[in-house]
């Protein structure tokens, strides 16, 4: 969850300047460990508490709390949820829970790295809820049609990390375990398969598997941005087990139209993501939930859930709705300073992260395309993150309207004098323009002689 790879030896840390020169700084720790059985991790979690205080899970690693749990067994089975964050001390959050029960297993811990991250008390409990009926700023309908807001169709994704309650979290399977868990969902893909709508094949990464596809088909499917990439990269994936086995129990289910993509066996069991272009927002919601549903009223195949903080992932910062939904939207006139600083200033009110294309540091288009999508995943419902998206979709087009005003009158300017019988730009009287009340008056009114901005020879022009 960080940038760098870094180690921590419980001895030496960061690099500070002293008199314009770099000098290593011995780190003392905050305390030692007594001798036993842990004594070499939490020493290394104690100098890490000094050296990085930002690192999260090792930030609220404490050890009263620690030594108070009641076997050895736990308190191993903890220490393994902070491995990562014990060997990469520039991580940002520096924990994967284990097994679907460690989020309220070890509650005491979690409950604290939970509020940190998603700034939510401690006593924060998430609700699940798909319904769009009756929220406030909604069409009665339910009907999200980007259109009669004079959007064009946009390019949406919606993706959800789910895991299985049988097994354990990617971070503590074993080989057989992966094999068996893709085996098991492979009766899932059989039926979406036979299901209208989906349609499509599996691709296994698994030697031997009925599925197998060799190098070259799963460097395509990489070169093609639908399947995942070899995980022994990811430093923070490998320390925490994450990555281990590879290939084993990984591949990914593209259906029919290759709009509908499920990883298995990358940082959770299963990453579930469809992708639409359109304008009824609805349409990617709704194929995204009934996909979920076939899996999870599947004998054997239930998603795992905490009755407190919702759909279970690997990592705290996707617990809850394990959902991140996104917009590409063209803001030429809010981004035409090259930046999406007014886009953000839009946004940021409304919970909203807006990006460029690539993700996050990467640039917006060059046509001022950026990525708009909720910040929350957890103590938000799925209507709610919904509902954000549409209404900042909603906002973002209005305050693109408006940036638009002192362009479209430097053209008006222009076609007065090189086509003086366009009557509308002829007529069009800038002080009158000036003295209407609010914008959306000057809106509308440019509306109305929009055809004669845009075809300068027209001749009525309104």
């Amino acid at each position: 969850m960080g940038c760098a790879n870094s180690k921590a030896d419980g001895t030496t840390a960061d690099i500070v300047k002293a008199a314009g020169k770099a000098e290593p700084v011995k780190v003392v720790p905050l305390q030692v460990a007594p001798e036993g059985p842990f004594k070499a991790d939490l020493d290394r979690i104690y100098a890490v508490k000094v050296s990085n205080p930002n690192n999260l899970a090792i930030k609220n690693f404490d050890t009263d709390y620690f030594n108070s749990l009641a076997t050895d067994e736990d308190r191993t089975a903890l220490i393994q949820c902070v491995r990562s964050g014990i060997e990469n001390v520039d991580s940002g959050m520096g924990c994967y829970a284990m097994q679907p029960s460690d989020y309220d297993r070890f509650k005491p811990f979690f409950s604290k790295v939970l509020s940190d991250y998603h700034k939510v008390p401690t006593t924060a409990k998430h609700v699940t809820n798909w319904n769009l009926k009756g929220v406030k700023g909604l069409p009665e309908d339910g009907k999200l049609d980007l259109a009669k807001l004079g959007l064009p169709a946009l390019s949406m994704r919606v993706r959800v990390g789910r895991n299985l309650a049988d097994f354990p979290l990617p971070g503590a399977m074993n080989q057989d375990d992966r094999v068996a868990m893709e085996a098991k969902m492979c009766l899932a893909f059989d039926k979406l398969k036979a299901t209208d709508g989906y349609g499509g094949r599996y691709h296994s990464l698994t030697p031997g598997h009925p599925d197998f596809i060799n190098e070259s088909e799963y460097k395509a499917l990489v070169k093609s941005h639908i399947m995942f990439k070899d995980m022994a990269v990811d430093t923070y994936l490998a320390t925490a087990g994450i990555a281990s086995d590879w290939p084993f129990g990984r591949g990914c289910y593209v259906s029919e139209d290759k709009q509908f993509v499920i990883w298995v066996g990358e940082e959770d069991h299963l990453r579930i993501m469809c992708m639409f272009k359109g304008t009824l927002l609805n349409d990617v919601f709704d194929r995204l939930h009934n996909a979920l549903d076939v899996i999870d009223t599947m004998p054997g195949l239930s998603f795992a859930r905490s009755k407190d903080y919702g759909y279970v992932t690997s990592c705290p910062t996707n617990l809850g709705t394990g959902m991140r939904a996104s917009v590409h939207i063209p803001l030429p006139n809010l981004t035409s300073d090259g930046t999406d600083s007014k886009a953000k200033a839009i946004c940021k009110p409304l919970g909203l992260s807006v990006r460029g294309t690539g993700g996050e540091h990467t640039p917006i288009g060059k046509d001022g395309t950026c990525d708009i999508s909720p910040s929350a995943r957890f103590c938000i419902s799925e209507a709610e993150i919904i509902t954000a998206l549409y209404t900042g979709l909603k906002l973002l087009k209005e305050e693109e309207k408006k940036a638009g005003i002192p362009d479209d009158i430097v053209k008006i300017k222009s076609i007065k004098k090189s086509n003086p019988t366009n009557i509308a730009i002829k007529t069009f009287n800038e002080t009158y323009f000036n003295s209407l009340k609010s914008d959306e008056e000057r809106l509308a009114l440019l509306q109305i002689v929009r055809s004669g901005i845009d075809n300068a020879d027209s001749g009525m022009g309104c």
